[in-house]
């Protein structure tokens, strides 16, 4: 999608979402040299925003604490393997097949995680362990596929940045 027809969108519906935002960020990241007409479109986002023609939606409004769950118990059954199996892991791998088998348990606000958060522990932690046990044996199963390009991209860390990182995301303070 042009920027151009990102801009088109944004106007006629009124709002710039983040997968809006992103595109355009990729877009101007990619090209060496915008054309005319892309500046004309970026200073006619640039105006409707100002104007509040259209309104940039957040980033995220909601979480899912469900993902925080399987992060933490995937941490805890991975801390439990030995080094060499442990380092051989990924943890996002690992969280990402348990969550694909687990509800969501989406909130939007402190109370609402709150409550998600013991709904969870009382109903749903034997599956949560469960999904997370079959994500690190799935895991350590398969053949290693050396040309993946992951979302986040990252330079290769071991276990205990990765955790650390992970515990700083979901972690508050």
């Amino acid at each position: 999608m042009s920027i151009q027809m990102i801009v088109h969108q944004a106007l006629q519906d009124g709002y710039l979402t983040p997968t809006m935002e992103a595109e355009v960020g990729r877009i101007c990241e990619s090209a060496s040299e915008l054309s005319l007409e892309e500046y004309t479109a970026l200073d006619q986002l640039m105006a409707a925003l100002l104007a509040g023609q259209v309104v940039a939606m957040p980033h995220k409004q909601f979480i899912n604490v469900m993902e925080e769950l399987v992060v933490t118990e995937v941490i805890t059954q991975v801390s439990e393997l030995d080094d060499e199996q442990s380092k051989a892991l990924d943890i996002a791998d690992v969280a990402a097949y348990a969550l694909n088998r687990l509800p969501p348990l989406y909130a939007t606000s402190e109370e609402g995680a709150h409550y998600q958060r013991e709904r969870a522990q009382n109903e749903l932690h034997a599956l949560i362990h469960k999904q997370s046990q079959e994500g690190i044996k799935r895991f350590l199963d398969r053949p290693q596929l050396p040309d993946r390009n992951p979302l986040d991209l990252p330079v290769r860390k071991d276990l205990l940045e990765q955790m650390n990182e992970l515990l700083k995301t979901y972690a508050p303070d």
